[in-house]
């Protein structure tokens, strides 16, 4: 357990090495800072921190500087919000004085207020739903225990699934399942389809809720192929401003990934969940950027999903600052992204 002391000093270290780029010494923190301690002190407190893994000892230098758990203690809870400032505000509302009639318009102009802003990579992904109705399911016999669930929709989608079947049932009972769930969601929007809904319907039908996973998962996958994503990048040359850059095999290997769209869409994985996302260091899954940080929110507008916009930098990176840009870009985008869906639905 880190006591308050140990805190204190770990988040006097990792906001002096965001600030400075360089490792930190506990003269360094005891010169700057008024703890009350020796500077013999908190050079015992900053080796046991290294021993506990929080911080590293750069083999050049005498300093610390953090680790990715470090990192991720740090922003977890130690982080002091910070309220945007006013001139950020002012940067924001001069990049959307323009009115937009395009989604498109909207995500390109964040982008770009998001990686001049930050200093880092933006990368911010578009999601776009095209219409899909549920046009029926049927029931395939595929062996003495098995059928395959095919559903269907308006546009000719189709999406195919293995299932159980119940003892006792037969392939003629499952026929009147597929009569029941056509007469219930045919010409429904896929999207409108919830799993409590589902869930109501098949304990109606056998007494429990085990035909609903397969049909909730096979509307899922069918929501997944009628998604056509756009990414837009901002700010690639930033990476050239930070020492943590100057590997040019490390820039390339970056710049590599981030040029191929598909793997941008899997970096910035679209998640359900509301508010700030942060990854550090391993916790990215492509090697190519574990030692960056990544903070991204997913934005949703009418309970659906419109895109999401992230900050891709070195885990040495102004993590208050750029959420602060975020939560309030999260806010602003509400007003300028409902004002052009009603436009669109009034054309």
């Amino acid at each position: 357990m880190l006591n308050e002391r140990k805190k204190k000093i770990l988040q006097l270290i990792i906001e002096d090495y965001i600030s400075t780029a360089e490792p930190v010494g506990s003269r360094s923190i005891s010169k700057k800072h008024e703890l009350g301690l020796s500077s013999a002190t908190i050079r015992n407190e900053m080796s046991d921190l290294e021993d506990m893994g929080y911080l590293e000892q750069p083999h050049t230098s005498a300093g610390r500087v953090p680790s990715a758990l470090g990192y991720r203690l740090y922003v977890d809870s130690l982080l002091s919000p910070e309220k945007i400032t006013e001139r950020d505000i002012d940067m924001i509302n001069s990049w959307f004085s323009v009115k937009a009639d395009q989604l498109d318009d909207v995500f390109k102009r964040t982008a770009k207020v998001l990686s001049q802003m930050s200093r880092n990579i933006s990368i911010v992904r578009k999601s776009e739903e095209k219409s899909c109705q549920f046009k029926y399911i049927k029931f395939l016999p595929m062996d003495e225990a098995r059928v395959i669930l095919v559903l269907v929709t308006d546009t000719g989608l189709a999406e195919n699934t293995v299932m159980a079947m119940p003892e006792n049932a037969s392939i003629e009972d499952f026929d009147d399942i597929a009569q029941i769930i056509n007469n219930n969601f045919s010409g429904c929007q896929i999207s409108d389809i919830k799993r409590e809904t589902l869930d109501n319907l098949s304990a109606s039908i056998f007494d429990n809720t085990f035909l609903s996973k397969y049909l909730f998962d096979a509307l899922s996958d069918m929501q997944l192929q009628k998604r056509s994503d756009k990414v837009f990048l901002g700010g690639t040359a930033n990476l050239f401003e930070h020492p943590e850059f100057k590997d040019m095999q490390k820039v390339r290997e970056l710049l590599s990934m981030l040029e191929e769209e598909g793997m941008v869409k899997d970096i910035l994985a679209v998640g359900s969940a509301s508010g700030i996302q942060i990854t550090i260091g391993s916790e990215n899954k492509f090697s190519g950027i574990q030692n960056c940080s990544m903070i991204q929110a997913t934005y949703h507008l009418g309970g659906q999903i419109v895109g999401t916009f992230a900050v891709l930098g070195p885990t040495r990176m102004q993590y208050a600052k750029v959420m602060s840009v975020i939560d309030y870009l999260h806010q602003y985008l509400h007003a300028v992204l409902t004002d052009i869906s009603n436009k669109d639905k009034d054309r």
